[in-house]
This record gives C-alpha cells, structure tokens and sequence, in this order.
C-alpha cells in the first residue's frame, strides 16, 4: 500500500478492511464515500488474475465518469498501465481491468465476469441493475460487492443496509457514518448546514438518515406573506402540462391533462425569492405561448426556464413567432429534473427555504390552490404543479440557497482531503 497514493480515514479503514462478502455503506456527504470506492477498486483489481475485471457503477455513465475517473488515476498512477477515457476502462499493470459504468445502461454491463463490484449512490441506482446483471456476473468467481451511498429514504438501498444490520445472513454486513465522521470537514460547515437546511436535507444529507419527509414536508407556519421589495431581479419558471395535442400525436387522448403552471419569482441579492405570481391553468399551446409572452413583457426577466423535452418542443415554435412579432425576447433556459424524482426536487429546493423564511408569497395574490398543493405534498393524487413550478426557479437564480449542494452527490472527490 505504500507505493499506492491514498491513505483512508479511520471509518474507510474499518470498512476495507473488512473481510465480509457483501458490504453496505450508508454515510452523508464529503464523508469519504468515493475515495473509499476508489481505493477499493484499485486494491481488488490488483489482487484479481490477469483477465479478471472489477467494476464500478453510478447511476448513470455521466456520474461515473465525473465522480471517480480521476480519482483512479490519480491513486492508481504507479500501478496503471493503460487507461482510456472513451471507453471508460483500466488495464492495470497485472493485466486486470476496472470498468466504469454507468445504470442507466444496464446492457453495457451484461456478459463481464467479475471478482469485485463497487455500487455508488445507491439510492439511485435502479435495483435491476444489481438483481438483473451485476449480481449474476459475480457468481462464477464467487466476486464481492460493497453497496456505498446517502440515503434517499426507505427504498432498496433500505433494505440492503438493513439486513447488513440484521446480521442474520454472515454474507452482508452494514455500516453508517455521518459527515462528522471525516475530521477533515470543518465542524463550523457542518453547524453552518444545519441552520440553513431543511431538517429533513440535514438530516439526510449530512447524517445518513434514511428517514423518509412524511405528510408533513412543509408546515403551515412557514408561509410568509408581505410586500414586494424594491430590490432584485425576475425569474420565471415554467412546469407544462401535456397538451392535448401532444397526447393525441402519443395515442394518448384519454389521459387527464394536469395544469400548467407559470412561476414568477423576485430574487434579491441576498437569495431571498418574492413570489409576485403563479398563473396556472389547462391551456392548450397557443393560449400556453400567449400567456408566458405576457409575463414576459410584464416582468422582463433575466431569464425564462422551461423544462427540457417533448412538451418545450411543441411550445417553444409558437412563443418564438409571438416574440418575434411583439419584440419582446428573453433568455430562454433548459430545465433538467437533475437526476432526481419530482419529489426530492421540491423537498430540496423549496423546504429549507420555506423553514428559514427565505420565500415571501406575494400578499396581493391568492394562494388557496397554491397552499393546499404544497401543504398535502406529497400525497397521492394530489397535483403538485405549483410547487414544482416554484422549484425551478432554483435552476434560474444566480445566488443558489445551497451555496453548491445542488451537485455535490456528482462531485469529483478531493484527493487531498480524501473526501
């Protein structure tokens, strides 16, 4: 180990060391996560025949690349022979290979023999890539696998950690750490998270809590109401509907069509949001276009988000033509959902905010439609338009409430800090 660049922290060391067979790591952010799967990767490649394979997974072939290419090269650098970013292999100088890949596409795992798999951020990984295929091509060598993550309340990954726990079956094993756990994070950033996170984003993101939000995401009392600062800039931020056209051109008419949704927020310097408007209704497409040219020759925004895809498409010809023939432009910006469910969308961007007071509905406007939708988020059938109209703005404004959390699960590690 000492010709190999990398030192692992107490808690890494407990669990490389480890000689289970299956190993479940629930722990919170800049812990250490990914360095601890690099180190593995490195080590079991070595120990592996020439012609073996170790494989690294990520939800999706993006997110392994970005978080862990680097971070194998850089420890492995003496003990590498090739590697080749376009392929995202490594032929170490025994001869074995580390593939990185990524679930979202599971064929491209398919048919590998391996002796050793390293699943990362669990909790999005979707569990068929583990019980289809990586599962089945560990069999022949008998191969292990270590499960590391932060939780994203009980889903499958619950479950690994649990039976881990459990210690009923010798093969799995389960540890969890919090983001304490690594004495290379300043204790004052962890104190300085918690004031401004929602409790459930703290305690998810920095303790590992597999907790799930609950009925009760957002509380009545953290609705503010007042008046519209003088200061700030306009965002606007765009959740469409499928049209009726769109669905008809899908065979798929009958489905009922939810409402659209046109979020119009002020920000202020200091990542305040006053919301002016949400105009929400069924439009069809043009009436959708006229009504988003509207707000934008009401508010002059900075910029106009609109979700990225089929629905976009079908409005973006017509809003285009109305504001060519009105002269009124804006910035238009694709929205991404960001790898994450609706759900975890609106949690992240609007609790915290909503808690600490940093969201002031606007007092002239009626929100009843508004404040049932985020008060019974998420229950089922219930819409949530509205709210995840407002989530977007997020994705728009220029000071971010979560000063570079929004990406951080996609990170490259930090070779320095180990986290």
């Amino acid at each position: 180990m000492s010709d190999l660049n990398f030192s692992l922290l107490p808690w890494q060391q407990t669990v490389f060391t480890d000689k289970t067979r299956f190993k479940v790591v629930a722990a919170g952010r800049r812990c250490g996560k990914s360095r601890l799967a690099a180190t593995t990767l490195i080590i079991e490649a070595l120990r592996c025949p020439a012609g073996s394979a170790v494989l690294y997974v990520a939800p999706t072939n993006g997110q392994a690349r970005q978080i862990i290419w680097d971070v194998l090269l850089e420890i492995g650098r003496d003990v590498i022979q090739a590697s080749h970013i376009n392929n995202m292999d490594i032929t170490m100088i025994n001869g074995a290979k580390i593939y990185v890949r990524g679930a979202d596409r599971p064929d491209t795992l398919r048919g590998v023999s391996l002796t050793y798999a390293v699943l990362d951020e669990v909790a999005d990984i979707k569990p068929e890539a583990w019980e289809q295929v990586i599962r089945a091509s560990l069999s022949d060598k008998k191969g292990r696998a270590i499960f590391i993550g932060t939780p994203k309340g009980r889903n499958w990954f619950y479950d690994l950690f649990k039976m881990g726990q459990e210690e009923t079956d010798p093969d799995w094993k389960s540890w969890h750490f919090t983001t304490q756990d690594n004495p290379l994070i300043d204790p004052t950033e962890i104190e300085s998270a918690k004031k401004t996170l929602s409790s459930f984003a703290f305690k998810q993101e920095y303790l590992a809590s597999f907790d799930n939000a609950g009925s009760d995401v957002f509380k009545e009392d953290w609705i503010k109401y007042g008046v519209e600062p003088d200061y700030g800039s306009y965002f606007i931020a765009i959740d469409l509907a499928g049209f009726e056209e769109v669905a008809k051109q899908a065979a798929n008419a009958k489905k009922r069509l939810d409402e659209s949704a046109i979020a119009v927020v002020k920000v202020t310097d200091d990542g305040k949001w006053f919301v002016k408007e949400i105009d929400h209704g069924r439009w069809d497409i043009r009436e959708t276009a006229a009504k988003i040219l509207m707000k934008m020759r009401d508010y002059r925004p900075i910029s106009v988000g609109i979700e990225r895809g089929a629905l976009k498409n079908a409005v973006l010809p017509y809003l285009s033509d109305l504001m060519r023939k009105n002269n009124v432009y804006s910035h238009i910006v694709d929205l991404t959902h960001g790898n994450r469910k609706k759900t975890d969308r609106i949690i992240w961007s609007l609790q915290g905010r909503f808690e600490h007071g940093r969201i002031v509905l606007n007092s002239e406007e009626d929100w009843d439609a508004f404040t049932d939708q985020l008060l019974m988020f998420p229950a089922n059938g219930v819409h949530d338009d509205l709210p995840d109209a407002l989530s977007y703005i997020d994705q728009l404004a220029v000071t971010s409430y979560f000063e570079g959390e929004e990406d951080d699960e996609w990170e490259p590690v930090d070779i320095i800090s180990g986290v």
